[in-house]
């Protein structure tokens, strides 16, 4: 029973969440929660506010209204790099990966930003430094094997295919440690393979405890991998469910979805 309640506990809440610029309301009043463990889908048609709402969950945009909490703490005033330190890491449409150095290293880097171990006592090559060394190296070879990426650890980042350049951004983002993880457009651009072999890789993450919210246009990808899926038009949230309650949803259907995922 108490894991149970664990599982379900929220830890994301969006409160009457406005966005304005100038005269434009890009979000009006958005509210939902996200429970520790879920896999929620924020979806939508271009320009409903979901790139937004990520930018504002994060810390890089600052709402009019409204405030977001993480684990009960709200992030109010924070900045990015401050909400990332408290577990709450996002990835970007565009991958933004070291494309010159090699997949390992991109990795080691994301790493070495989280714990900063001494530059003097690293190249002097103290014991104490070169054991924190070790370990970061070992979990650097720990994601990569994750995300499932290994076996091309010693080629530059920017030579990996497209679909592996996006496992690469994940593996940067659990570089941070993330509780929870947001994925802007993981599979846009993917083949069907490709994106096969991400939805395997959310299971994976799923399976080690890390919550996701996911904004994303591939509808099968989306009402196959969700727990609950988050419709926003037009800057307000429109529905809030199940997958099976958001394809029979008639102002879903209207709005975005069409007759086309029916089956889906």
């Amino acid at each position: 029973m108490n894991a149970q309640v664990q599982v379900s506990a929220p830890i994301l809440a969006v409160e009457h969440v406005a966005v304005h610029f100038g005269g434009l309301i890009a979000i009006s009043d958005m509210s939902f929660e996200v429970r520790e463990g879920e896999l929620v889908s924020l979806i939508g048609p271009n320009g409903a506010g979901k790139t937004t709402a990520f930018n504002v969950i994060t810390g890089f945009q600052k709402p009019t209204k409204g405030r977001v909490l993480f684990r009960g703490n709200a992030l109010s005033g924070l900045k990015p790099h401050e909400v990332a330190g408290l577990g709450l890491v996002r990835t970007f449409q565009r991958t933004s990966v070291f494309d010159k150095i090699s997949v390992f290293e991109n990795v080691l880097i994301g790493l070495h930003r989280r714990t900063a171990p001494s530059l003097l006592g690293t190249l002097l090559g103290l014991p104490r430094e070169r054991k924190a060394e070790e370990e970061l190296r070992e979990q650097a070879w720990e994601i990569l094997r994750l995300v499932g990426i290994a076996h091309e650890a010693d080629e530059p980042g920017g030579s990996l295919p497209y679909g592996d350049q996006r496992l690469l951004g994940v593996a940067l983002a659990l570089a941070a440690e993330p509780q929870a993880l947001l994925l802007d457009e993981p599979v846009s651009g993917m083949n069907a393979s490709e994106t096969a072999r991400f939805v395997e890789l959310l299971n994976r993450l799923r399976a080690k405890g890390i919550t996701i919210l996911l904004v994303e246009h591939d509808m099968p990808m989306v009402m196959g991998i969700s727990d609950r899926i988050v419709v926003l038009n037009y800057g307000r949230i429109i529905a809030n469910g199940s997958p099976s309650m958001i394809q029979n949803d008639p102002d879903v259907i209207a709005a975005y979805l069409g007759g086309g995922v029916k089956h889906a």
